[in-house]
């Protein structure tokens, strides 16, 4: 296991991350950092653990919307899917009915034919 160290609130957090995750883990706790230091601006010194709590909440909260979207586009690719999937059927059994409506056309045209050069 990888070792990193990262910096919320200014005070230094030893933790542990699988190989070759050290990057995102740091990049991860800037992020969480800079959520505690907008809400220490806000609030003030209101105690770390309060600061760090309602960062939770705040990340939590971005997360619950974030899931919110993803569920209502996956719910939009179904109905995208299916319309796709009506239409192409659709366009398949166009496709077989034009057909069958050129065959018999063809055969029209060479009973025709046919008579046209007895005569």
């Amino acid at each position: 296991m990888a070792q990193v160290t990262v910096t919320i609130d200014g005070k230094a957090y030893r933790m542990a991350c699988d190989e070759g995750q050290e990057e995102h883990l740091i990049d991860l706790a800037q992020r969480f950092d800079r959520y505690v230091a907008h809400l220490k601006e806000s609030f003030g010194e209101i105690g770390d653990q309060r600061l760090t709590v309602m960062a939770g909440i705040m990340v939590m909260d971005e997360f619950a919307e974030l899931q919110k979207r993803v569920h209502g586009m996956e719910s939009e690719i179904a109905t995208l899917r299916k319309t796709r999937d009506d239409a192409l059927s659709k366009a398949g059994k166009n496709d077989a009915t034009l057909t069958g409506t050129l065959a018999e056309l063809a055969d029209r045209i060479e009973a025709v034919a046919s008579k046209l050069a007895k005569s």
